[in-house]
Formats: structure tokens, sequence, C-alpha cells
């Protein structure tokens, strides 16, 4: 899909949602099926010759990088040196010959672990704007700060893609910290990851969200849990895990790292103790219902063959217990965000065995996070999230 049927459809989608909030700043999520990766455009450059960009959505990078020759213009590019103050306030910043200011930090996909080491510059953007309901416009947003990376960087990448939003939680450069600190908002950001289509990034200080699909003019429910930040990782704490209804036995220790979440992981990873107390939970669910277990097809280890029970993904609900507000809240997956459907008659549990001492006894991925409304609030340390957007009849894709 071109940049520019990009750019109407998502204008078109925007316009049949109205936020309750003064000021909104927006981007578009798309879906790379084959990789499953999700990126964003961004239009670089000046208003004259902007150059739509897609890039990566990641959680784990801070200062976002890109291929700079698909910049049309260059015009407005502005190279940071050394002895500026933007340079300076950049964690591990270095410098080259030039005295052009480097940053160094590693890549989120491909095989090849080195990291990237770029150029810091400064252009101009354009995003999307909404205030008070109104329809979006355009708003361009100078001197957003990233990096020019080569083309060998880009492995691991879908083809469409060409560089790497940074979202992390940092302190200076993420998008969303320039983006709200740029336009004096509330330091915030949410999304909707569609299965297909469009979904939705927003930045900034909406108190609640309004789509017209859901229920006619209510809004989205959300329930509320902490937010930690460590490590430059976005996690949340995990009380329990239950599997329709009953809770899995596991060792306490296992939940104490929490779960982090990821736009880059495709499907949850878990701990194997973890993984196989789940996968035991709904092969017994999956075989009442009369389904036979098929060989794994990776990356998933557990399939089945559906019977007569015919084309049904409603298998296990999944919750996951975290804390609210002085009680055990519960995060409900079900549906299409437990399975995957690898053919006509096979589905598998869409879950990855992440070994016996991963880093993380729990990531969640993009597979799971598929139509749900989630938000990240930094001026209240909390997350938001919402039910299935599925159980009320609509869904982030458009």
């Amino acid at each position: 899909m071109g940049g520019l049927t990009h750019l109407i459809v998502f204008v078109s989608m925007l316009a049949s949602i109205t936020l309750l909030s003064e000021a909104q700043y927006l981007l578009p999520i798309f879906k790379h099926e084959p990789s499953k990766q999700y990126y964003t455009i961004v239009y670089m450059g000046s208003a004259t010759t902007s150059s739509p960009v897609n890039l990566l959505l990641d959680l784990g990078t801070n200062l976002t990088w890109l291929n700079c020759r698909n910049i049309k213009s260059l015009s407005t590019l502005r190279v940071i040196t050394c002895k500026s103050s933007t340079c300076k306030s950049i964690p591990g910043n270095g410098c080259d010959i030039k005295n052009t200011c480097l940053y160094t930090q590693p890549r989120p996909v491909g095989k090849d672990p080195n990291v990237t080491t770029s150029r810091v510059v400064q252009d101009n953007a354009t995003i999307f704007n909404t205030e008070g309901g109104v329809p979006p416009s355009v708003v361009s947003f100078r001197r957003f700060t990233f990096s020019c990376a080569v083309q060998k960087y880009l492995q691991g990448l879908a083809p469409p893609i060409s560089g790497v939003l940074g979202l992390s939680p940092g302190e200076y450069f993420p998008l969303w910290r320039q983006v709200t600190s740029a336009f004096n908002v509330i330091p915030k950001f949410a999304f909707c990851l569609p299965s297909s289509g469009v979904g939705n990034f927003y930045i900034g200080g909406m108190s609640s969200y309004y789509t017209p699909p859901y229920g006619g003019k209510k809004t989205v429910p959300m329930t509320l849990t902490p937010l930690k930040i460590e490590s430059g990782k976005y996690l949340i704490s995990v009380t329990s895990i239950y599997v329709d209804g009953v809770p899995l036995t596991l060792d306490a220790s296992l939940l104490e790292g929490g779960a982090q979440l990821s736009f880059v992981v495709p499907y949850t990873v878990l701990q194997t103790d973890i993984y196989s107390a789940l996968a035991h939970s709904f092969t017994l669910k999956a075989t009442n219902m009369g389904m036979s277990e098929t060989p794994e097809r990776a990356p998933f280890k557990h399939c089945f063959k559906e019977g007569a029970s015919g084309n049904n993904m409603d298998v296990s609900v999944m919750e996951i217990g975290l804390p609210g507000n002085g009680r055990e809240v519960k995060w409900r997956f079900q549906g299409a965000n437990m399975v995957e459907r690898v053919s006509e008659t096979v589905i598998c549990l869409a879950f990855v065995d992440g070994g016996k001492k991963p880093n993380e006894s729990m990531v969640i991925g993009t597979h799971q996070l598929q139509n749900y409304l989630i938000e990240f609030d930094f001026s209240t340390t909390r997350m938001a999230f919402s039910d299935p957007l599925l159980l009320h009849n609509t869904s982030c894709s458009t």
C-alpha cells in the first residue's frame, strides 16, 4: 500500500473516532502479516517535500533510527554536533572524526546481535492532531531528534520497513516523550494493535477513548494496574495466572519479575514451567472438546486438529492476575488471542516455550495484545487495559 493510500485510509478512519480530550496526537498502525511486525508511517522533511517513512514500533528502542536515504529532501535536516546540549543529553553518546554526534543502541530484530551506530540528526516530522473531538488535521513537529543508520542495519526488518520508532520509557528522546514535551500535553500514550487493517497509536492527554462502533456512544471501559519501569522495560506485576478460572500451580518465584510487554515478540514467551502448566490445562480442555493432538508446528509445540466441534477457537480462557486498587484485577485472553490457526482444521496454542532460565519469565507478545486498547500513563505510572474488544463486536482494525 502506497504512502498516499495509507494517509487517506488513516484520515478517513480518524474522522469516525471521537476522543474525549483536548489535545491528541495520532499515528496509524499497520501489520506486516508475513513477519508479524507492526509499523507506523511518519512523514519526514519539509511540508512541501515530506517523505513517508515506515518505522517498526518498538518499546525497547530509545532513539528512533532510520535509513535517511528514504527522505527525499534533506534541506531541513540538521546534523547534531558533539558539543551541542542535545548530544550531551543522550546517554551513551559518542563522536566521529567530523565532530558529529553518534548514538549506539541494540537492534530489536535480526539474527545479527550487533548494535546500531548512527549519526544523530533533527528534522521536521508530520503527525496527526485532534482537539476537542474535531476531525484530525496534519501538524508539523519540528526538531524531531532521531538518527540516520546505514542500510546494513535494516537486516531483520520486513521489506516495507526502513527504521525503528523509539517508544522506550527513556527520559528524553523516545517519540512519545518528544511529542508530549513539544506540545505540552500529559505524558501518556495508548495503542490498539490491529489483527488486520489499520490500528491506532495515540500520544497525549486524553482521559478516555470513544469509538462509535463500540456500543454507539459508550466509552471503552478500562482496568488499571501499576506500571513498572525497570532497565528500560515496560513491566506489570503478576500475582497469579488462571486457566478457565482455576489458578495454575506455579512456584511463586516465577512470577516475581512480572511480565514484560513487547511490540517485537510476535507470540508470548513463557518460562518452561509456566508454559507447561498452561499447555497441560489447554490440552485437557481441547481433548475434552473432541480435538486431537497433531505434530507441533514451529514455533508452536501444542497443536490440535479440530473434530466434531468444528471451527472453534474458544478453547480456554487465560487470565493474568494483576494488582488493582486494593484488590486483584484480571487481564483476560481468549479465542483468537489464545490460539493461531495454521491450517483449515488445525489450531495451535499461540504461546512459546522460552526455556528454563530466560531473562524474563513472561514476555507478552503482539498476538496476545491484538484488539485491546492499552494505555501507558507516565503521570500516574499506571497501565490501563480494555476488555477484549471482540467481546463488544468491535476491534482495533478498520
